[in-house]
């Protein structure tokens, strides 16, 4: 949990190895709104929908979708699809029992 560079609350979620797997992509109008939107994110990604895009600069990022919400957005950008594809599994495997909210 923290504030995003507007100071506005929202979360990331970190795994075991003290990397970011997952961020909401976006702020909330509370610091409980992304405690629990961390939380169902958490509870849910296993069985969320996950995508791979090119940004408006060219480089490869991932987004979870659920129902046609996106729940969350990728940190980083990656240098190609398959290494963005594969942190979309990371994050699918491996997110409910990240650290955060």
């Amino acid at each position: 949990m923290g504030n995003d560079r507007g100071g506005e609350p929202t979360w990331w979620l970190y795994g075991d190895n003290h990397r970011m797997v997952a961020w909401a992509g976006e702020a909330f109008a509370s610091r409980g709104n992304a405690e629990r939107a961390a939380q169902a994110f958490k509870a849910g990604a296993s069985t969320a929908r996950y995508d791979v895009y090119t940004d408006t600069g060219g480089q490869w990022r991932r987004r979870a979708w659920r129902s046609s919400d996106k729940v969350a957005a990728s940190g980083e950008a990656f240098d190609s699809k398959s290494n963005a594809e594969r942190a979309a599994d990371n994050v699918r495997d491996n997110a409910g029992g990240a650290t955060g909210p």
